[in-house]
């Protein structure tokens, strides 16, 4: 039998926790959601760098996912840039205004932010112009890297805030700091992350309770088929023909 030292057990107990403990946030972030697509609005999504923009992808484009999502997206901050570059830019004081500025958020609109640590000022700044504009803040972000990282240290914001200071709705995914919840013995450095996987699971149940929130007033939510499957594209082909003048990633 494969020895995971304990990996899955502590990943599905993370994902119960957020499940059990953030129901009343995930429903009210759900609601926002769903007040988007009431409005014909987009939901956008934002993610703060590294492997938490993972969580935006996995939400855009999706078999099974809204239609209506608008990621902001910026490649410089995701692992698909030069690990080393993303990592000094998810530093960078201003870069993340200008991500917001760039997609043109405006009053009312909902942003969906992701970063479990939610302290790098890429995030910070990002969640700051979302609020100048009047956008409507949803964070998935950790309240202990938030609580437990010192407040001065050099990864945070200069105005040593948190995420979870601009959002209307937070959602706290637990994610420990470091990560990694696995001691493999005879080794010094933890391995096995956890965030993605429990982010993932998030993102996923914000967009069942929106689905569910929708059906409930009367609303179908526009959700994609897999376009590898036969008809596939053919049931895609109206919401293609919508949102493509629309998000800039289509």
């Amino acid at each position: 039998m494969l020895n995971d030292f304990g990996y899955i057990e502590k990943a599905v107990a993370n994902i119960r926790e957020v499940a059990e403990k953030q129901e009343t946030n995930i429903k009210a972030a759900a609601k926002l959601m769903a007040d988007a697509i009431a409005d014909d609005k987009l939901i956008n999504v934002y993610a703060g760098g590294g492997h938490t923009t993972l969580a935006m992808g996995e939400m855009f484009f999706r078999a099974g996912g809204l239609a209506n999502i608008n990621p902001l997206m910026e490649t410089a901050l995701s692992v698909f840039n030069q690990a080393l570059k993303y990592l000094e830019l998810e530093r960078t004081v201003n870069f993340g205004a200008s991500i917001v500025k760039y997609y043109g958020i405006k009053e009312g609109d909902v942003v969906l932010f992701f970063h479990n640590i939610g302290i790098n000022p890429a995030t910070i700044d990002a969640a700051e112009e979302c609020r100048k504009r009047g956008a409507k803040i949803i964070a998935v972000a950790s309240s202990c890297w938030q609580n437990e990282m010192p407040k001065d240290h050099f990864i945070r914001h200069p105005n040593g805030k948190n995420l979870f200071d601009y959002a209307d709705v937070c959602i706290d995914d637990y994610n420990p700091v470091g990560d990694a919840v696995v001691n493999v013995p005879g080794m010094t450095t933890p391995i096995g992350p956890v965030s993605n996987v429990v982010d993932f699971t998030i993102a996923h149940l914000l967009e069942i309770e929106t689905c569910r929130q929708c059906v409930e007033r009367g609303i179908v939510p526009p959700v994609w088929n897999s376009a590898n499957a036969p008809g596939g594209d053919e049931k895609n082909a109206a919401y293609l023909a919508k949102y493509k003048p629309l998000v800039k990633c289509l």
